[in-house]
């Protein structure tokens, strides 16, 4: 029987892993927004209101569940575990209260008229609420990524009496992880935004719907694509090196590395064995992980059995960081080859736009695979070298976190299911809907009467 630890881990781990696909989407696609608000006041094109209309739907769909998601997700802290807040709470909730007062008041405030208030407010006030949402969103990771980094690599604080006690706020914030850790993650935000653009844009293409609206917002998607996804590579590295002088054993977990050894290859295959302590059906290029983390052939790479017991399992920190890097990779050449056909043809073949489509949520594989790799990867620890899991965990007895683990995964699949269906919905009947008239794109400066007859 899995006892309260392992329930806890499990049920943390569901609602951490339906949470963050949303605000994965909110983040970048609210600056998307902007974008395509901009480009209309500027050019007055009704084809950029159009786009506007059609993904501000989406957006309001999904920022809806990463409230409910995120809401829900907090009560674990103190149903779950209640060591955490207890010894780091000094630390964790202020900045989680930063979260709130100064991104999520700014995000709900300015979502209404975002949202409601396109026809009753100047077209400047509605682009700065649109911006200022934007604004939100980023402030919401800049607080949330401040925390875990400190999780991660903890500065800036003192242990009095087993409690966390912050000396030094700044050093709190930016500490030595997060700077890698934040930008890693709004590249990824806007990585897993431009292939739901791209994806579904795409898929109205290929279904027959010759408007224009898709295909704009289709070359926005793709030039976007093809700029940040070789940009996240040279920061994931720069955040590898990060990881490699700070969590050690995690980089050891990731590249399969049991003994310390110079000149250690890199392992494209490999299953990892933690009763023998060794990898089965190796794939390796021979010094290819020290040059990588050392930048020389011979560089050094300290191997698990230095941290035993201290160290993370390593099966699925190995696993998941190739998932990462290798949808990393085939989202970078599917990007590029999709511009660069975008850019000689004027349009998309047919197999392009079903790739297109068949990768709408690969950003979502790759951001979880990276985050079960930064969290997994901590593993002993909850704050690393200060709180393990063990001790913060909750002592309740298992069958009750066991009921509440099968109603959020039923629930949170049931809400998963139906947010899927309603995007492919939409993106139907975007492909079915007849040409909207004139007066109608233009839509800011009629009012909701005008509006309702011309439609």
């Amino acid at each position: 029987m899995l006892d309260t630890l392992v329930l806890s881990r499990i049920q943390f781990a569901a609602n951490i892993s339906f949470h963050i696909l949303f605000p994965t989407i909110t983040i970048a696609l609210a600056w998307f927004l902007f974008y395509f608000k901009l480009r209309y006041n500027l050019s007055n094109d009704p084809v950029w209101m159009r786009i506007y209309r059609f993904w501000v739907k989406i957006f309001a769909l999904t920022f809806a569940l990463g409230v409910v998601s995120g809401i829900t997700m907090s009560f674990q802290f103190g149903t779950n575990w209640p060591g955490y807040m207890e010894t780091v709470g000094n630390i964790a909730g202020p900045l989680l209260g930063y979260e709130v007062l100064t991104a999520f008041f700014l995000e709900a405030t300015f979502l209404g008229i975002m949202l409601f208030g396109i026809h009753r407010v100047a077209p400047a006030i509605h682009t700065l609420a649109t911006f200022i949402v934007a604004l939100g969103t980023s402030l919401s990771a800049f607080w949330i990524l401040a925390l875990n980094s400190w999780m991660q690599t903890p500065a800036g604080f003192e242990m009095i009496d087993g409690v966390a006690h912050v000396t030094d706020w700044f050093d709190v914030i930016f500490n030595p992880s997060f700077p890698y850790r934040l930008s890693h993650m709004l590249l990824a935000s806007f990585i897993t935004a431009s292939f739901l653009i791209a994806g579904i844009s795409a898929y109205r293409i290929w279904r027959g719907d010759n408007k224009i609206a898709p295909k704009k917002a289709l070359k926005t998607a793709l030039t976007v694509a093809a700029i940040v996804t070789p940009l996240q590579a040279f920061v994931g590295d720069m955040h590898g090196l990060n990881t490699f002088e700070h969590q050690p054993q995690k980089v050891a977990a990731m590249e399969g590395v049991w003994d310390t050894e110079q000149g250690a290859p890199l392992l494209l295959f490999a299953i990892p064995d933690e009763q023998s302590r060794s990898n089965h059906y190796e794939l390796p290029l021979p010094g290819v992980a020290s040059l990588i983390l050392t930048h020389d052939w011979n560089g050094e790479i300290k191997g698990l059995n230095e941290f035993k017991g201290a160290h993370p399992p390593v099966f699925p920190v190995f696993w998941g960081f190739r998932i990462m890097v290798g949808l990393g990779l085939l989202m970078i050449l599917v990007a590029w080859f999709a511009r660069l056909q975008l850019f000689k043809l004027g349009h998309l073949k047919p197999m392009t736009l079903k790739i297109l489509t068949a990768m709408t949520f690969s950003g979502w594989l790759a951001t979880l695979a990276g985050w079960y790799v930064t969290e997994i990867g901590r593993q002993p620890y909850l704050v690393s070298g200060v709180l393990t899991v063990e001790e913060a965990a909750t002592d309740i007895a298992p069958a009750n976190v066991g009921l509440s683990l099968t109603l959020y995964l039923v629930v949170y699949t049931a809400l998963l299911i139906a947010y899927l269906h309603t995007v492919k919905i939409m993106a139907k009947r975007a492909v079915e809907i007849e040409e909207i008239s004139q007066a109608e794109l233009e839509g800011q400066n009629l009012n909701p009467r005008e509006e309702k007859g011309n439609a």
